[in-house]
C-alpha cells in the first residue's frame, strides 16, 4: 500500500544534489519518517553458525530418508490494515486508519474472542476479536505448509497442533524433528508431557536465540501469504478473515504461492 506522492529510499544517492538534503519530489528529510517491523533482533555470528551448521546435519539426515524435518513458526494476522515497510510522510503516516479502535476496545474485544472460544471451540460462536494466530511448518524438501489457524495462541493450542503432525505421519514410522525457535511457549511445561509420550516419534530442535528469521525459511513464506491474503485490507469481522486464511493456505497445497529454497 503506497501513499500518493510518498518518498521510497531517501538517501545519498537518491537526493537531488542541487537541493541537498532534500528526495527528489522535494521532500525534506525531517518531513519523513521509517516504518519497519520491530521486535528483531541479529544474533551473534556464532550462533548464526552454529545454528547453520546444526541444520545442514539434520538437512543431510532428512534427505538420506532417515528423518521428516519441519520448519515450524507463528504469525498473528490483524483484521485491520498495516503500514508496509518504507518511507511515509509524517502527517500522511499518522491518518492511516491501522487501529480503528482503542486500546482498551481492543482488549474487550480479544477477551470476549478467548471466552468464546475457551466456551465453544468453535469459529461459528466467535463474534468479537481483532486478530488471530496461524501455526505452521514447512516440510523440508517440499513446499506442503502443515497449518492451524487458532483465535489465539497458546500451549494447549500448540500441543493439540503437534498431535495434528504425528497423526499426519504416524504411519511413516520415522521420527519427526521439528525445527522451533526459543519463544518462551516452545518451552512451556504443558508440552511436557506431549513430548515425554513422543520420544523417539518426535522432537524439538531449538535454533540458536534470534536466529529464526535468518534460519528459519517459513519466514518467507508468511510475507507472501499475508499480501495474498491483503496487505492493507481490513475485514469486518474475525470470521472473515479466518474463511480468507484458510482459503489462501488450502490453495498453496495445490499451487504454491511461495517458492522454498533447499
Amino acid at each position: 500500500m503506497e501513499l500518493p506522492g510518498a518518498c521510497h529510499g531517501v538517501g545519498p544517492a537518491n537526493r537531488d544534489p542541487t537541493r541537498p538534503g532534500e528526495c527528489p519530489l522535494h521532500v525534506k528529510k525531517k518531513d519523513v519518517s521509517y516504518y519497519r517491523p520491530t521486535g528483531r533482533l541479529d544474533p551473534t555470528p556464532a550462533d548464526l553458525a552454529y545454528g547453520s551448521l546444526a541444520l545442514a546435519a539434520l538437512e543431510y539426515r532428512a534427505r538420506c530418508g532417515e528423518i521428516i524435518l519441519l520448519y515450524e513458526d507463528e504469525t498473528i494476522l490483524w483484521r485491520f490494515a498495516l503500514p508496509r515497510a518504507g518511507w511515509w510522510r509524517k502527517a500522511q503516516r499518522a491518518r492511516l486508519p491501522t487501529r480503528p479502535l482503542s486500546q482498551s476496545q481492543i482488549k474487550r474485544e480479544e477477551s470476549l474472542k478467548r471466552q468464546a472460544w475457551l466456551g465453544y471451540r468453535s469459529w461459528s460462536r466467535i463474534t468479537s476479536g481483532v486478530l488471530l494466530s496461524v501455526i505452521g511448518a514447512v516440510q523440508y524438501g517440499t513446499s506442503k505448509v502443515f497449518y492451524k489457524i487458532v483465535p489465539h495462541f497458546d500451549a494447549q493450542e500448540l500441543r493439540q497442533y503437534i498431535h495434528q503432525v504425528m497423526a499426519t505421519f504416524s504411519k511413516i514410522g520415522k521420527e519427526v524433528v521439528m525445527v522451533v525457535d526459543r519463544s518462551g511457549i516452545h518451552q512451556a511445561h504443558k508440552l511436557d508431557a506431549t513430548l515425554d509420550h513422543s520420544q523417539g516419534k518426535f522432537r524439538f530442535h531449538f535454533l540458536p536465540a534470534h536466529c529464526g528469521h535468518h534460519l528459519n525459511p517459513i519466514e518467507g513464506f508468511w510475507r507472501v501469504m499475508k499480501d495474498a491474503i491483503g496487505a492493507g485490507r481490513c475485514f469486518p469481522d474475525l470470521p472473515q478473515l479466518y474463511q480468507r486464511t484458510r482459503h489462501v493456505l488450502m490453495a498453496h497445497q495445490e499451487r504454491p504461492i511461495y517458492a522454498f529454497h533447499w
